[in-house]
């Protein structure tokens, strides 16, 4: 694995309630991307689209490649973050850090 997931919650939790999050987090958008190898590449493609038109207002102006790429990773965080917090989460209650191996 390219990557690795730092789990935070605003409630108190376990180190293994935390570890069991991160396991569902890694597993959903490994699944919902279709290999863990695609997670760090992908997700370093949709740093440089947000680096580069985040200040714009949505929708971006992208090519199709790049639309379907993003679509893919807001998709993916969508299904992890889900896995791990829950699907009826509040804002604010529960967030992740991925951070990327370097090559």
């Amino acid at each position: 694995m390219d990557y690795t997931v730092r789990i935070f919650h605003s409630e108190e939790l376990s180190a293994a309630e935390r570890e069991a999050a991160a396991q569902r987090f890694c597993a959903a958008l490994e699944d919902a991307l279709g290999d863990a190898r695609l997670v760090a590449p992908v997700y370093r493609a949709w740093l440089r689209l947000l680096q580069a038109h985040g200040e714009d207002a949505r929708p971006w102006d992208l090519s199709p490649a790049e639309q379907l790429l993003a679509d893919q990773w807001e998709a993916a965080e969508l299904a992890a973050t889900q896995a791990a917090f829950g699907a009826n989460r509040y804002m604010g209650d529960a967030h992740f850090e991925l951070s990327i191996g370097e090559r």
